[in-house]
């Protein structure tokens, strides 16, 4: 960032647009602002998520996947523009490996559940899904998007049900397992 916002209410959005980093100004119901938003949103999630008591090295990753959203999130708001790697990607396929490793293997569907961390790590992959699709529908809008943020949000959101599995297996918590047909 060149120079510091020192001026937050700038009043130029009072007009239903915002301003791109290119320069440019959009609707903010157009799709990438749409996308933006979602995105945000997913960041302020995992945020949340890292205020509670989480195991050895969950934060910190955490941390990075924070700063993977705001990469994600700058591609989203300057066109043309690429911050996110192929090596952030591998990063979030790496780690749902390791947090993979130790558990059951599913033979139910899951409600999200169990220990607070691990609701919450649930609460992150559903937004993660809403942010997935509006990037989606942003590729259906625009060409010439790459696929990266996509991909990325995919993965993330895969990671996310497997850190809410694996949070409440560290909490000693069951998941909590859906019942079809029960009766009342």
């Amino acid at each position: 960032m060149g120079h510091r916002l020192s001026r937050i209410i700038t009043r130029t959005g009072d007009d239903g647009t915002t301003g791109l980093g290119d320069g440019s100004r959009v609707s903010k119901s157009a799709p990438r602002v749409m996308a933006m938003g979602e995105v945000d949103e997913l960041n302020c999630v995992v945020g949340l998520l890292r205020c509670e008591s989480l195991p050895d090295g969950v934060d910190a990753f955490l941390a990075e996947v924070q700063h993977d959203l705001f990469d994600l999130g700058s591609e989203l708001a300057v066109p043309g523009y690429e911050a996110l790697k192929e090596s952030q990607l591998q990063m979030l396929e790496q780690q749902a490996g390791l947090w993979n490793a130790d558990l059951p293997m599913l033979k139910e569907f899951i409600l999200p559940g169990g220990a607070r961390p691990a609701a919450v790590a649930h609460q992150a992959r559903a937004v993660c899904r809403r942010a997935e699709r509006s990037v989606v529908l942003l590729h259906a809008a625009e060409e010439g998007l790459r696929g990266l943020p996509r991909q990325y949000l995919n993965r993330l959101s895969d990671l996310l049900f497997i850190l809410a599995r694996y949070l409440n297996q560290q909490a000693a918590v069951a998941d909590v397992l859906w019942k079809p047909r029960r009766q009342d």
